[in-house]
């Protein structure tokens, strides 16, 4: 090529550049990153430089290398060539606001305030409209959240000059999206600790977005070691979270997590926190036909049976004493770490058992107690002894004769005197008598009039003997 063909076509490419204007969109190859900068060659339109802040993506890192090509827009050519890949807000004119609508460039704008329907946003001067279903890719979020903040928009409707604008952020998230979720899902296996935002939350937990689209689901059951029955109580749309991968089902798309896993479970320390005897403070958080559940800590629950609670007469009588949320003081009858279980008793105030009830240890063959009458049965009365202790009053020991009325003599919730006959190895099966009391107290009197008869003897046989005398004297004249 000559030294003209040369100049020609120097001269040509002069021109061409010149010919460029603001918001004239342009494709170009990275040539160099710098710290703040990039540098883009647009071929014979010269060389031109983005700031690196706009090659990042939502997580901050540079989403591009040397050699990719880019398009962008021309914001400025003073100078030289300034490119964005989005318009700041602000600093766009209605010119490069049709040029982004017809490019589908990338707009920053300023969501003022939620109206009707939607939100409005400032653009470049301009009022632009963003309808709620298209400002985020969560929803049930609080509207009032966006206020304030500046976002990322595309514009998706453009008339009348501008005066008619409407844009989208959903549509450039969605898009992250699904440049993104090849990338999360190589993330997202088992026991892996992420991070990611609450999209919706439902009675039986949350829907939490991985990124890239990518959803798992966070059970109620999941979310805290403690009994939770509301999870909005907990989480919200919108909610940042960190939780822990605890399945995933390639074939039916699922992926279950957990947040309560990132913290220590309250039972690996009850073996040595609690005690059989132990008297603590406790919270009932639910009744059932069986009995009372009794959280003693976050996370580490009881159950009160209900043959623990005294027997009132009537039937489910007793949860009458622990509704939902009663506080309250429990004794610990049994612990089973392994199998998560501690069994506990309601104690009266000022008590450490019921005042009716003996205390296990005194419930041994012979003893005398107090208890209270549960229910009849066709060979018996089961009396309440202590809290998970119940013994049988046999038909034959109740000393009532066979044709008398049990039920009358023993109502259910009546107090009743009885005597330990035996108890079986296990310490569950007891049996009672009311008629060895009666029995007791015969032989008790016989021995007392023995007693009384044995001091009484010599005078009585000394009187008898003068009068025998005195009987036959009148014979010996």
């Amino acid at each position: 090529m000559s030294d003209t063909e040369d100049f020609a076509a120097m001269f040509e490419a002069s021109l061409k550049a010149k010919r460029i204007e603001q918001g004239q969109t342009i494709e170009g190859t990275i040539v160099a990153i710098g710290p703040e900068v990039a540098f883009v060659d647009v071929g014979g339109k010269g060389e031109a430089t983005i700031e690196v802040e706009e090659l990042k993506d939502a997580d901050g890192d540079i989403d591009v290398a040397v050699g990719d090509r880019i398009q962008a827009m021309v914001v400025s050519t003073s100078g030289g060539l300034t490119l964005s890949r989005r318009l700041a807000r602000g600093a766009a004119s209605r010119q490069q606001l049709d040029a982004a609508f017809q490019t589908g460039l990338p707009v920053e704008g300023r969501v003022e305030k939620a109206v009707k329907g939607g939100y409005e946003v400032r653009i470049a001067g301009l009022r632009a409209f963003c309808p709620f279903s298209q400002i985020d890719t969560l929803r049930g979020t609080d509207p009032a959240a966006h206020e304030g903040k500046v976002y990322t928009f595309r514009i998706t409707e453009y008339n009348e000059g501008g005066r008619n604008l409407v844009v989208s952020r959903r549509a450039l998230l969605e898009e992250e999206q699904r440049a993104r979720a090849t990338e999360v899902k190589a993330a997202i296996i088992t026991d892996a600790v992420i991070t990611g935002r609450v999209a919706s939350v439902r009675e039986f937990g949350a829907f939490v977005d991985l990124g890239g689209g990518v959803q798992g689901l966070l059970h109620v059951s999941e979310m805290g070691w403690s009994r939770i029955s509301d999870p909005s109580q907990v989480l919200k749309p919108g909610d940042e979270i960190t939780v822990k991968v605890l399945q995933v089902d390639d074939k039916k798309e699922r992926i279950s997590l957990g947040l309560k896993q990132l913290t220590d479970d309250p039972w690996s320390t009850v073996q040595t926190s609690y005690a059989v005897g132990q008297v603590l403070d406790g919270r009932v958080t639910r009744v059932t036909d069986f009995g009372a559940f009794v959280e003693l800590e976050p996370g580490v629950e009881a159950l009160a049976h209900a043959s623990t609670f005294p027997p009132t007469g009537r039937r489910d009588g007793w949860k009458g004493s622990v509704p939902s949320e009663t506080a309250g003081t429990f004794e610990i009858l049994t612990i089973d770490p392994e199998k998560k279980r501690i069994g506990v008793a309601l104690v009266p105030e000022g008590s450490a058992r019921t005042t009716t009830a003996p205390g296990a240890s005194e419930i041994v063959p012979g003893a005398r107690l107090r208890g209270r009458v549960e229910r009849h049965e066709k060979f018996g009365v089961f009396v309440f002894l202590a809290p998970g202790r119940t013994g049988l009053i046999p038909l034959s020991e109740t000393g009532i004769p066979r044709d008398g009325d049990v039920a009358k003599a023993f109502p259910p919730g009546s107090d009743v005197d009885v005597i330990v006959l035996d108890i079986d190895e296990t310490g569950r099966r007891i049996r009672l008598s009311v008629k060895a009391i009666g029995d007791a107290q015969e032989a008790a009197e016989v021995r007392e009039y023995a007693e009384r008869e044995d001091t009484a003897a010599p005078e009585r046989f000394g009187s008898l003997a003068d009068k025998l005398k005195g009987a036959l004297k009148p014979r010996e004249k």
